[in-house]
């Protein structure tokens, strides 16, 4: 069996023991990336509450935050973010929709006029931050996104490349479990980032 990431298992405490926990009643196994951040499992609560705290007052809906973290994180090249999260995306679209969004394919007749510009800007955000314009902004606010909004889903953006970076830097590899309950659509088009690990 093939490790999960690159460090092994953070020495046992009570705070890992209870993100395990966590885990295994959310999804009947402990997440790879659960056992890299189990070396300071205070830092992943904290960020865990950071990003609450995000969500908990935007006006972004549910389908606008899964393509800002899909477009992120296949921007990025992220597989274990972009299989999660594009089984969310497919579970509040469909799964061409998900796999459209991952492949960052042209012309989703699916996607809202907002949702396509926060595609755009998320995997702008991803790739190259520097090359972001004023006028890039502005055809934010051309499809009715509000200026807290943006600093929202660029934030959210912002966080996910953090995490994600985390994840990716050290190796954790996607569970075999979320491998293997994702729509087939969304896990062929996720053909970048780690394979997913043995079962």
């Amino acid at each position: 069996m093939t490790s999960a990431s690159f460090l092994p298992e953070p020495r046992e405490s009570e705070a890992l023991a209870s993100a395990y926990e966590d885990d295994l009643r959310s999804d009947g196994y402990v997440n790879n990336l659960t056992r890299v951040w189990g070396w300071r499992p205070d830092v992943l609560a904290d960020f865990t509450e950071v990003r609450a705290t995000l969500l908990a007052g935007t006006t972004l809906d549910d389908r606008e935050i899964a393509v800002v973290v899909v477009a992120t994180a296949s921007g990025l090249g992220d597989a274990y973010c972009s299989l999660a999260w594009g089984a969310n995306l497919a579970a509040l679209t469909d799964d061409e929709t998900a796999a459209g969004v991952l492949a960052d394919a042209p012309g989703i007749p699916t996607l809202s006029p907002r949702e396509r510009a926060l595609a755009d800007w998320a995997r702008q955000v991803a790739r190259d931050p520097n090359s972001t314009t004023a006028e890039d902004v502005e055809a934010l606010r051309a499809v009715g996104l509000t200026d807290r909004e943006i600093f929202e889903a660029t934030s959210l953006a912002a966080f996910r490349l953090a995490f994600s970076t985390v994840n990716d830097a050290l190796g954790a590899r996607p569970d075999a479990g979320l491998a293997a309950r994702v729509p087939d659509a969304v896990r062929a088009a996720v053909t970048y980032g780690r394979p997913a690990a043995d079962a």
